[in-house]
């Protein structure tokens, strides 16, 4: 994988595949606890005709894991984003992603609309409006946390956590409280600012995320969503060649 160093010091760690291709690169983000490895099914269909860029986020993978609680945040994880396609020479992107990355996509599109080409929202939400239930999943975060730090791994884990490998694993708990940790309303209170094309993909068996997956599809105009069937947390690795035609039929109309 290639690196890129951050100003507070941080090496990110991605890949360009076919980073000569002449369509509109696709950037595309993993979920909490997986890595960039959790695209491995998608990456070839989605690249035939574009770049496809992959990376790995503070904590996971072979992304740096620093100690310091500062340098993990949303707004930072957007800055990272930003700053591997430029990296890549890609002013405008298609953004993609998968519950934390997903949400990380609607937070990019809110900071740099102008570089956003379409949005790719895989078995994701848009966070929520009201404290009490940003309380509850901050509550949920926490003890995700404590968990992570206690060496304890989920027997139910889907198969985005199953395929990853991180170099720091001590850097999870600290992502989970400083990135998927949520902190206000402006992600879903913009969803229907959003102008560019969105394709909404969830796993008909992920029943946490699929309230979500209707309330976006509501909310940004002329957003189109696509249940997989058999798939859950991770529907682009359970259903991967319904989930490259469901992608690729979005990119061809770009």
């Amino acid at each position: 994988m290639k690196q890129l160093q951050r100003p507070d010091g941080v090496t990110l760690a991605f890949e360009v595949h076919n980073p000569r291709a002449p369509g509109v690169p696709v950037l595309l983000t993993h979920g909490f606890g997986a890595t960039s490895g959790m695209w491995d099914p998608n990456i070839d269909a989605l690249s035939v005709d574009r770049p496809v860029i992959v990376w790995d986020q503070r904590g996971h993978g072979n992304t740096d894991a620093p100690d310091d609680m500062k340098l993990y945040s949303e707004q930072i994880s957007v800055a990272d984003m930003a700053a591997i396609l430029d990296a890549t020479g890609a002013d405008r992107a298609v953004i993609g992603g998968m519950s934390l990355g997903g949400y990380l996509s609607l937070a990019f599109h809110l900071v740099h609309p102008q570089r956003v080409a379409a949005l790719v929202l895989v078995d994701t939400g848009p966070g929520y409006r009201n404290d009490e239930a940003r309380d509850k999943w901050n509550a949920w975060v926490e003890r995700r946390a404590q968990e992570l730090e206690g060496g304890r791994t989920r027997a139910d884990s889907s198969a985005e956590l199953a395929q990853a490998v991180h170099l720091h694993p001590e850097g999870l708990p600290r992502a989970a409280r400083g990135v998927m940790a949520q902190r206000d309303a402006r992600v879903i209170t913009a969803l229907d600012s959003i102008a560019v094309p969105t394709l909404v993909v969830v796993g008909a068996d992920d029943t946490d995320f699929l309230a979500g997956a209707d309330y976006m599809q509501r909310k940004i105009p002329h957003a189109r969503k696509v249940v997989l069937g058999n798939a859950g947390h991770a529907a682009n690795m359970d259903q991967p060649e319904a989930f490259n035609a469901a992608v690729r039929e979005l990119l061809e109309q770009l």
